[in-house]
């Protein structure tokens, strides 16, 4: 389904292809034979996804642009399936594998690897060649590597980082009532979406 949203479309060229349960909605940009599968959604919320040559978009996989933080998927990418890409950069000839997380203002360097479930942080860089092991935290910038059960120590970095701010817009410590009567006004804009399919 390709939809305009904000009043923005879609740029997919000829070489590209996407599947009839995929959504690419909004200021989203497809690069050259790139491929978007069965349940992927590119969706450009208020800021662009630009998609590289050669990337494959596996199924269900989430790639989200935001206005501080677009997505940017460079050349050679593979976005695995349930993989979650939000207002992060992704350099040339990365591998971000099943249900991995990468959250605004990251930065993956190029050639790097993200392996099954791992998550790098808001506002970390990735060096390039990094491999995060399966279920490991990168977090930082530079991102150091931390495991699921040094959450003490993972939290001395994250603390800085801002979660709240960087995603939500509002200061830690925010009640969910808040959060979400924001964050239900912010994606009603959806409701006047056009199918362009």
């Amino acid at each position: 389904m390709i939809l305009e949203h904000r009043g923005r479309r879609p740029t997919v060229p000829e070489s590209a292809y996407v599947a009839p349960s995929a959504v690419v909605c909004g200021a989203v940009v497809l690069g050259e034979r790139a491929r978007v599968l069965h349940g992927a959604v590119l969706t450009a919320e208020d800021g662009e996804v630009r998609v590289g040559d050669d990337v494959v978009v596996m199924e269900n996989a989430l790639v989200r642009g935001r206005a501080a933080h677009p997505a940017v998927l460079g050349d050679a990418v593979l976005v695995g399936p349930h993989a979650h890409v939000n207002g992060a950069t992704v350099e040339d000839e990365v591998f971000i594998a099943t249900g991995a997380a990468l959250f605004p203002g990251a930065v993956a360097g190029g050639g790097s690897e993200l392996r099954i479930h791992s998550v790098l942080h808001v506002r970390s860089r990735l060096a390039p060649g990094t491999v995060v092991p399966i279920g490991w935290v990168a977090v930082g910038d530079p991102a150091r590597l931390f495991a699921p059960d040094r959450h003490d120590e993972l939290w001395e970095v994250q603390r800085e980082l801002d979660f709240p701010g960087t995603v939500y817009g509002v200061p830690r410590g925010t009640g969910m009532r808040t959060v979400m009567a924001r964050q239900t006004e912010f994606y009603g804009a959806h409701r006047d979406d056009r199918d362009l399919t």
